[in-house]
C-alpha cells in the first residue's frame, strides 16, 4: 500500500490542498488503485515556506504540488511504487 499525506493545513489550505485532494482522488479513481492507494490529510508537514501544497508519499516529503503539476507528481512518484 501506497500511503499518500496531503497537507491540509492553512498554510497549503490557502495554496489550494482542496484542489490538490480532488486531484489526487481523480487519479486514484480513474487508475482503479483504490486497493493499492491510501489517501490521508495531514495537518502539517513543515514545509510551509515552499510554493504550492507539501504531500508526504509513504516516507517522502515533497513541496510544491499544484492542480497543474499533480499529474506528473503522481506519475513520477506514487506509479512507481505501485507497479514495484
Amino acid at each position: 500500500m501506497v500511503n499518500v499525506s496531503i497537507c491540509v493545513g492553512s498554510s497549503c489550505h490557502l495554496k489550494g490542498s482542496f484542489d490538490v485532494i480532488e486531484g489526487f482522488r481523480k487519479e486514484v479513481a480513474d487508475r482503479h488503485l483504490e486497493r493499492k492507494v491510501e489517501l490521508k490529510a495531514a495537518f502539517c508537514l513543515g514545509k510551509c515556506a515552499f510554493d504550492g501544497v507539501t504531500i508526504q508519499v509513504n516516507d517522502k516529503i515533497i513541496t510544491g504540488v499544484t492542480k497543474d503539476n499533480l499529474p506528473s507528481v503522481f506519475a513520477s512518484e506514487v506509479l512507481p511504487l505501485v507497479e514495484a
